[in-house]
């Protein structure tokens, strides 16, 4: 389902009514703040909700979405040179995918499958010292470059996989965002900036590094908001072309980021 992008008030009025409420965290300010962003958590729920199984209710993607919506409402520093609009939407987004995943609706098999991927990918590269190709991951996997291609198919129609899981740290207790790191550091010490600040390195080093057409939709999709279906039209190919290329860029970014948990870069 697409969903129409939300209308905002104006710049003035917006930071009148956060510095407002950050003041007084008065709950009608609250209340007002969440009724205001509501078409924010509907787009993005749109967004989410192409090529889901039918299965999954836009409603409940919007329900889940509440909840991030209200955590970054209550997050959100407007000292800092980030819109609630930018802030939010990775709350929004990584929350519903949260919730997707309690619903563990996903085939054992594909997580398997993607897992594998990574693992693959991550093992190559931290031989080569640079980004494996599609032809090298096949190989290592005793697949051709086709099978390899058709594995990414199944993972990228059947798997959630963000850009919110990229900062995972692997530990349960340890999740590192991106939303994570645009809030304010006063509430973090030294070593936790420190730690944050060098995975932001290695991601934008990790985009910067990928194929010309994963990055061009990791930057599209992220940066600009655009949907699977705008990025094919913008790159002349399908949108299940997109969504494999989506899913190809991140596993080799989860890849990236496992090897510097371990040192490895």
């Amino acid at each position: 389902m697409d969903a129409e992008k939300p209308q905002i008030i104006n710049d003035e009025e917006e930071d009148k009514l956060w510095i407002e409420f950050k003041k007084t965290r008065s709950p009608q300010l609250r209340d007002r703040l969440i009724r205001q962003y509501m078409p924010l958590v509907k787009y993005v729920a749109g967004k989410v909700s192409v090529g889901l199984p039918a299965s999954m209710e836009f409603d409940d993607l919007v329900g889940f979405g509440q909840f991030g919506l209200l955590d970054a409402i209550n997050k959100y520093d407007p000292e800092k040179n980030v819109k609630f609009k930018t802030y939010a939407v990775t709350r929004i987004r990584g929350a519903i995918f949260d919730e997707m995943r309690q619903l563990d609706w996903v085939p054992r098999s594909v997580r398997q499958k993607s897992r594998e991927i990574e693992d693959t990918i991550s093992e190559l590269e931290s031989k080569l010292g640079r980004t494996a190709s599609d032809s090298e991951i096949a190989e290592q996997m005793n697949l051709t470059e086709e099978e390899y291609h058709q594995t990414i198919m199944k993972v990228s129609a059947s798997s959630i996989i963000s850009l919110n899981d990229v900062w995972n740290s692997g530990d349960d207790n340890d999740h590192l965002s991106i939303a994570d790191t645009i809030e304010s550091p006063s509430s973090l010490n030294p070593d936790v900036q420190i730690e944050r600040e060098e995975i932001r390195k290695v991601i934008i080093q990790a985009i910067n590094e990928l194929p010309e057409k994963e990055k061009m939709v990791i930057v599209l999709y992220y940066h600009e908001d655009l949907t699977f279906k705008e990025i094919g039209q913008v790159l002349d190919v399908s949108e299940s072309r997109i969504s494999q290329l989506h899913t190809k860029a991140n596993l080799r970014l989860r890849a990236k980021l496992t090897n510097f948990r371990k040192g490895i870069i």
